[in-house]
């Protein structure tokens, strides 16, 4: 499982030189141990990205935890792909249908599990599958592109899903994605969330590892204050 309650920043590897892939993952190395691999398919979202190939050439350079969020209309066809190349988690999409069969697909093949759901679809559609995954990803924008504007209304949603997990009293980390930086950060820390993926906001920063740690102690400068009401 995740350990619920640490705090994780996910750098996004979207936002990186696909040039000098491995020279992006160096910078932030000493910063956090986790990386956000962004997959999408030309199709479940309209942009075209990496897939285990790179994942693989990646793992040769680090030992950090892979967080493949696969944006895909049919991920099922490569879970042992990605669990091959060294992926440690995979986040599928609520909204692609087969979530039980998808989940339990890549329990099988040993890989961890999130959920993503868009901005515009409600929690209901992931409340079903909370028992079984470790990781729910509130996207903070609408998924395709980096470089996006945070979008603030999610907040409520990201406080109302951790208001469901801990009701029921599951070990489920949320992740939140899109927009992220030292401003949106301590926000979406205060209604709950754990893990922040950050992309130009790490990789357009002259100092990435710098970038990282400016969001982590704005995070916890949040949570060290009076938490938000939503």
């Amino acid at each position: 499982m995740i350990p619920t309650g640490e705090i994780r920043i996910a750098p996004s590897l979207l936002a990186a030189d696909f040039g000098s892939l491995a020279e992006a993952v160096g910078h932030v190395a000493g910063s956090t141990s986790w990386l956000h691999v962004d997959v999408m398919d030309g199709h479940f979202v309209p942009n075209l990205t990496i897939g285990p190939p790179v994942v693989a050439a990646l793992r040769r350079h680090t030992g950090s935890f892979f967080d493949c969020h696969l944006m895909m209309t049919n991920p099922g066809d490569y879970l042992q792909a990605f669990r091959d190349a060294g992926a440690n988690l995979v986040t599928l999409h609520v909204e692609i249908g087969d979530t039980e069969e998808l989940i339990a697909k890549a329990r099988r093949v040993g890989l961890r599990v999130g959920l993503a759901l868009n901005p515009d679809t409600p929690l209901a559609a992931v409340e079903p599958f909370l028992s079984s995954i470790d990781l729910l990803l509130v996207m903070t924008v609408f998924p395709g592109f980096g470089g996006q504007d945070f979008m603030s209304e999610m907040l409520p949603k990201i406080a109302q899903a951790q208001q469901m997990i801990a009701k029921r009293g599951l070990l489920v980390t949320i992740e939140v994605d899109g927009g992220i930086d030292k401003v949106t950060a301590g926000p979406c820390a205060c209604a709950g969330a754990r893990i922040f993926v950050a992309g130009h906001s790490v990789f357009g920063a002259a100092r990435p590892w710098e970038a990282v740690e400016e969001i982590r102690a704005a995070i916890v400068g949040a949570l060290d204050a009076r938490p938000l009401d939503f």
